[in-house]
């Protein structure tokens, strides 16, 4: 397992510092539709900004916020090994990059200095029928992390339904609630199911689908253009461009409940991935 240690490592250098293409080019697209002259030159910034930190191997952000990871494995190969390995390759990229370290002991309040410690990094497994193991990364922001919203449909309030309509509507209203906290343009991950924790995972899985990619369902799809169009038309961010991309999730849920999680990404999206 040290060779994958070594290559965790490595995949945290990726992320903390270098934000990935398909991010980069959106944001290149808001710089280019947008005419205010202030934000035009906040847009700029942040492409020189990302341009110096792949070249210094720098991060990209201060915050190296919360390592999650979404890692599909071959049958046969130990999850509890997996586990261990990427709790070692997190002390020594926290240590070598360096990283900043964030996992804070709930009851000592006492920092591990490493980021690592009880359920942190959190680290999702599943098994696949491949060959390969498939280990994606992400550095999950705090501050946006503070700023992601729970409902359960129907919601009086925003006259939103229990169907795909109301779902939109708990979107623009979490964008609305969030008052331009954590750093825009966003991104947006949508989870719709059965339950609270279902749905919270679902919506932070959408973060690493790609910008130019689409839902597999129709109506689905649909609705995440039109959440990008509404959106940006609403003058509720900063500029022209509100937000680069709305992904949305969906899982069965129960008769009874209709859930649904909004989580909110800032530019500085970094997620990375390894094949090994």
């Amino acid at each position: 397992m040290l060779k994958l240690r070594d290559g965790i490592v490595e995949l945290y250098r990726k992320a903390a510092t270098s934000i990935p293409p398909d991010v980069e080019d959106a944001l290149k697209a808001a710089f280019a539709a947008e005419e205010d002259p202030d934000v035009k030159e906040a847009l700029s910034k942040i492409l020189g900004d990302i341009r110096i930190s792949r070249k210094t191997e720098g991060p990209v952000c201060q915050d190296i916020g919360v390592p999650v990871f979404y890692m599909t494995a071959p049958h046969g190969l130990s999850h509890t090994e997996l586990r261990n390995t990427v709790r070692e390759a997190t002390a020594i990229a926290t240590e070598n990059i360096p990283l900043v370290p964030n996992a804070i002991d709930v009851l000592s309040e006492k920092n591990s200095g490493n980021n690592t410690g009880i359920g942190f990094p959190i680290i999702y497994i599943e098994e696949t029928a491949d060959d390969t193991l498939k280990i994606d990364l992400m550095l999950k922001d705090a501050g946006c992390e503070n700023v992601g919203h729970l409902y359960r449909l129907p919601v009086k309030e925003l006259q939103a339904h229990m169907d795909l309509e109301g779902v939109g509507k708990c979107v623009i209203d979490a964008l609305r609630r969030n008052e331009g906290k954590g750093c825009p343009p966003y991104i947006i991950g949508v989870g719709v199911g059965a339950t609270d924790d279902q749905v919270a995972v679902l919506a932070k899985r959408q973060l690493f689908r790609r910008m130019s990619d689409s839902s597999e369902y129709e109506a689905v799809a649909g609705l995440e253009k039109r959440l990008v169009d509404e959106i940006n038309g609403l003058g509720i961010g900063i500029g022209r461009t509100t937000v680069m991309g709305v992904k949305v999730g969906i899982s069965h849920r129960h008769t009874a409940s209709y859930c649904v999680y909004v989580f909110v990404s800032c530019w500085s999206i970094r997620r990375a991935r390894l094949i090994w």
